[in-house]
């Protein structure tokens, strides 16, 4: 299935929750903030949220500095 993240299509082979995707792609999970289809989605509802062909995801993540 097609998935947008942050613009760039992505196909994915399996169904998959959000949590499972954010932790195969991002390296530093616990600073991401995900939309899905522009709604945020609460870290506690990751696992419950399974992604679904062409969902459009928006995945941010903070980075400290100074």
């Amino acid at each position: 299935m097609n998935i947008v993240v942050n613009g760039t299509s992505n196909i994915v082979n399996e169904e998959i929750s959000l949590k499972q995707f954010i932790e195969k792609h991002c390296p530093n999970p616990e600073r991401v903030i995900a939309e899905v289809n522009e709604h945020i989605v609460k870290r506690a509802d990751w696992d419950r949220q399974l992604l679904k062909e062409n969902d459009k995801l928006e995945l941010i993540t903070f980075v400290g500095g100074g």
